[in-house]
């Protein structure tokens, strides 16, 4: 078994879980690579019992045979690590050394039992639907894709923006708001709940578009499927507005033009025995339990 280990920033306070996972590791006998700039961030912090090899990207998925990747972090980890992964199909197990985790499933004390099943093959695979931006000009290079949302929203001014919005061509609304976000399910449980979105189940073929402080106080999330396209239109005050995929972002402006569809590929979870989509949410948002007593 060849797994990538991937991160993004090394912090001290966790230095005891990441020597675990790497010493759980040589235990399996599994190969590992690092990514090149989390690798020149631990290689003098972490005790290697074998060399680690140096993973340099997406094309490293296709140079050598990676059977998973093993992301160390929070769910914004994993959503980095989706604009590596991409459409390689190679699976991603996220561990949680953050905070809420809904992605990044995998609690910090179980690494070692997580490991143990992944290398007996005692899970399931969770695929995961993605938005892509289509654009009159080149927006976000080769990752116009996003797992969690894409959203529109107001930048250099206080004053509130207009998106107009059209499904498969049809005039759906216009939202006087701080911006608009379009969500998959993946990213019900991120921006879009905050803002009042509902939680949608993975793989139930939506998508939500959830205003962002909407002025017209009749309007609310609204929920559609995921073989519509969405286009926009927007303007405000300023010339300049905000087009974010997960957590990355460009600069728009009222020329720009734009839509939204489901990706032409999927991102594959790990999904290990006893951690479904129903415990996470109830162990996140702590339902079922009378925070009286």
């Amino acid at each position: 078994m060849q797994v990538v280990v991937f991160s993004r920033v090394y912090k001290e306070k966790d230095r005891e879980h990441i020597q675990h996972l790497f010493d759980v590791l040589h235990e399996e006998q599994v190969t590992v690579y690092v990514q090149a700039a989390y690798l020149d961030q631990i290689q003098d912090k972490i005790d290697f019992k074998n060399p680690v090899g140096r993973f340099e990207g997406y094309i490293d998925f296709q140079l050598r045979r990676i059977d998973f990747v093993i992301t160390l972090g929070g769910d914004g980890t994993i959503l980095s690590a989706v604009t590596e992964v991409r459409d390689s199909k190679v699976p991603i197990l996220g561990i949680n050394l953050g905070r809420l985790g809904f992605l990044a499933s995998i609690e910090r004390g179980f690494i070692r039992e997580a490991i143990r099943l992944l290398k007996r093959g005692m899970y399931s695979y969770d695929d995961r639907s993605l938005l892509y931006l289509e654009s009159n000009r080149q927006l976000f290079g080769d990752l116009r894709f996003a797992l969690n949302d894409i959203t529109l929203l107001k930048r250099d001014t206080s004053s509130m923006i207009v998106v107009r919005v059209y499904i498969n061509g049809d005039y759906l609304s216009s939202y006087w708001a701080d911006g608009i976000i379009v969500a998959t399910p993946t990213g019900s449980t991120g921006y879009s709940l905050s803002c009042g979105g509902p939680i949608i189940f993975p793989n139930s073929g939506n998508f939500i578009i959830t205003p962002v402080a909407p002025h017209n106080l009749n309007v609310r999330p609204i929920v559609i499927s995921d073989n519509s396209v969405i286009s926009f239109t927007v303007e405000g005050r300023s010339d300049n507005f905000l087009c974010t995929l997960d957590s990355r972002f460009e600069p728009i402006t009222a020329e720009d033009q734009l839509a939204v569809r489901k990706a032409d590929f999927k991102v594959r979870l790990i999904q290990l025995r006893d951690r479904s989509f129903l415990r996470t949410i109830r162990d996140k948002l702590t339902w079922g339990i009378d925070q009286r007593n």
